[in-house]
């Protein structure tokens, strides 16, 4: 009978502490839920792959894989609202479902949960409790007890059935007890942690430390120059005589910037995350922008070299500013100032930047993998 698999990496990592998020770690160079994804295909040959991933990270991890069976799809606030997405594109008669998580998975405890699907509704791991446990003020009997991992091995008739529901269980085995369903309970083991705070790290020995390539992005900017409102570079106010045509505020240095950051980790361009079709953004600053951009990269596992920057202005003098842009872009970026270069230069009156028309700036990033082994 067939088995779909749904790999679950739609969380933010609150306990993770950490800036990054834990299915971006980066194992070598692939992320955490890439190097776990290639692990369960080496080990079962699944009907269907679905990868929930979170709403505003969907479309970068398109670009990660090519496989005919893997989907993604956007989760939820909660596991059970993550794993309903997953499920309405499954039609196989079984679904495992893991989170990334639990990243050392090997083919021993597929296998083993696998063999009994047949006879089952429900097949799921758990490692036995060793320590006294506490309840409130009642010690429980911990031979009686038992901590449940996944991968967890459902019907799928039956989960769709149950999830149908507003009630919000923890995982498939909460959701199967509270419908009397028939339970396989399998051996797992210790060595299949799952990854919750920084410390636990250290006890995954099926990760290898990310690799020490660097990345580079190019961006380049141009706006036209209109009678009122100001010029804006780098948050600064460097002229209040003339303005920029923008739906935004026409931070050129900034959107630039935007631009080579996204180059470099392949997140695409400014307009697909906020586009000028939208009013929402309609005069935002674009600090604001910068610092969401800022948040996307360093959650998908980069951390920022340095910045350089060329600003062509035929008439603005940019020196009087430079120290104020590069401290401000410094603070928005969490690196020093002395990682940010700014340049400025004329066009020698060639051209429309020439005739005093608008004003452009190109710039360059380089990005490095967040080295999480630390």
């Amino acid at each position: 009978m067939s088995v779909s698999l749904a790999l679950l990496c739609a969380g933010n990592s609150t306990r993770f502490n950490k800036k990054i998020k834990k299915q971006w770690l980066r194992v070598k160079d692939k992320p955490l839920w890439v190097f776990v994804f290639d692990r369960f295909l080496k080990f079962y040959d699944f009907d269907k792959i679905i990868l929930v991933g979170h709403k505003d990270e969907v479309g970068y991890m398109e670009n990660f894989i090519s496989n005919d069976k893997a989907y993604i799809v956007s989760g939820g606030d909660t596991r059970q609202e993550s794993l309903k997405n997953a499920i309405n594109i499954i039609d196989s008669e079984h679904i495992m479902v893991s989170d990334i998580a639990r990243c050392c998975i090997d083919k021993k405890l597929i296998n083993d949960i696998i063999s009994f699907k047949d006879d089952n509704d429900l097949v799921v791991p758990y490692i036995n409790a060793v320590d006294t446990t506490l309840f409130k003020d009642d010690y429980l009997d911990r031979d009686e007890m038992k901590l449940i991992q996944t991968p967890q091995l459902s019907n799928t008739k039956l989960l769709k059935k149950y999830l149908d529901t507003s009630i919000d269980y923890g995982d498939e085995s909460s959701l199967f007890r509270a419908n009397n369903a028939k339970i396989k309970y399998v051996l797992g083991g210790n060595k299949y942690l799952k990854l919750t705070i920084s410390e636990d790290l250290s006890k995954l020995d099926c990760l290898k430390k990310p690799s020490k390539d660097v990345f580079n992005g190019i961006g380049f900017d141009l706006h036209t120059f209109q009678k009122e409102g100001k010029v804006i570079l780098g948050g600064v106010i460097v002229s209040e005589k003339i303005g920029l045509k923008a739906h935004s505020d026409g931070d050129v240095l900034i959107h630039s910037i935007i631009d080579a950051l996204l180059g470099a980790c392949g997140g695409g361009d400014i307009g697909e995350f906020f586009p000028d079709t939208d009013d929402k953004y309609k005069n935002a600053s674009s600090v604001f922008l910068l610092e969401y951009i800022y948040d996307f990269i360093s959650s998908v596992g980069y951390k920022i070299i340095n910045i350089d920057t060329t600003i062509i202005s035929q008439e603005i003098k940019i020196s009087p500013f430079k120290k104020q842009i590069r401290n401000n872009l410094a603070k928005v970026l969490h690196i020093s100032p002395n990682k940010i270069n700014i340049k400025a230069t004329t066009s020698e009156k060639i051209g429309s930047l020439g005739r005093n028309e608008g004003l452009a700036v190109l710039s360059t990033a380089n990005l490095k993998f967040r080295n999480w082994s630390k």
